[in-house]
């Protein structure tokens, strides 16, 4: 399969922070919201989001593809991981204009059959001035069995930790300031019984972003770099943690399920 003629599509959006939306985003992460920035970090991945009628949706709550995104032809979708360039804060009121561009599609076979990762970079401005570069990294795979979950592991130590209430209102809040229609986020019979998970999934940018906040309350600032993969699916329920760890001069953060097992991982470099 040849979608090389995809590398380099665009496509520019814009959005304005307001004062309900920082407000929502605050309400939704709770005590685990660095207080340092008018606007929290993290709160881009609610910026300016994809929005399409109804009839325009797969059958998963994702949009179809073929406008932006190519049509992948494996029917399923995760985050894969990614990193954050931060240039500068954003401020309440701002209008916010979104870069999105592909960078890459890669077709690999695992153990779970055969992937297609597509490297999407995004560059969030405001009057010209670039505050935000992501790359984001997105992974389709094939419809296979959900991988059985692991056994529990001994709690490990960390330097900072935080525990979270993962719960299903956190995810469905979540999912409403980022207008994300998928629904392995809030359709627990479709999660389970047709994509094979154990429950509703934490979303991976909500991961992300609580190793997020959770750095730049220890550094008390913005970081200059944060990188990020996901290692498995978060199921929701009972508290997860939220660690970090000092490594040289950087911050090692990881998200770990109630049973102990890490689920994604950042490099924070300050």
């Amino acid at each position: 399969m040849d979608f090389s003629n995809w590398i380099g599509n665009s496509v520019t959006s814009n959005d304005v922070i307001t004062p309900r939306m920082v407000n929502h985003f605050k309400h939704t992460l709770g005590a685990h919201c660095f207080a340092g920035t008018a606007v929290p970090p993290g709160m881009h991945w609610c910026l300016a989001p994809d929005a399409v009628d109804p009839d325009a949706l797969g059958p998963d709550g994702h949009p179809k593809r073929g406008d932006f995104l190519p049509e992948i032809p494996y029917a399923r979708r995760m985050w894969a991981g990614g990193w954050l360039e931060f240039h500068g804060d954003f401020s309440i009121g701002d209008h916010v204009s979104k870069q999105s561009r592909i960078d890459d599609i890669t077709f690999k076979s695992g153990k779970s059959g055969n992937l297609c990762f597509v490297a999407v970079t995004h560059e969030f401005s405001v009057d010209g001035q670039l505050k935000l570069r992501e790359r984001h990294d997105v992974v389709y795979r094939e419809e296979v069995t959900a991988a059985p979950p692991l056994d529990p592991i001994a709690d490990s130590k960390a330097a900072h930790r935080w525990q979270v209430d993962a719960n299903s209102v956190m995810l469905f809040r979540y999912s409403a300031l980022t207008f994300n229609g998928h629904r392995i986020h809030y359709d627990l019979p479709y999660s389970m019984n047709v994509e094979g998970h154990g429950g509703l999934l934490v979303h991976g940018p909500l991961q992300a972003t609580l190793m997020l906040n959770l750095a730049c309350t220890v550094n008390r600032k913005l970081p200059r770099h944060m990188a990020y993969r996901g290692v498995r699916p978060l199921v929701c329920g009972d508290p997860i943690m939220v660690d970090a760890n000092p490594e040289d001069a950087k911050l090692a953060a990881c998200v770990r399920g109630a049973d102990g097992n890490i689920t994604m991982t950042a490099t924070v470099t300050p």
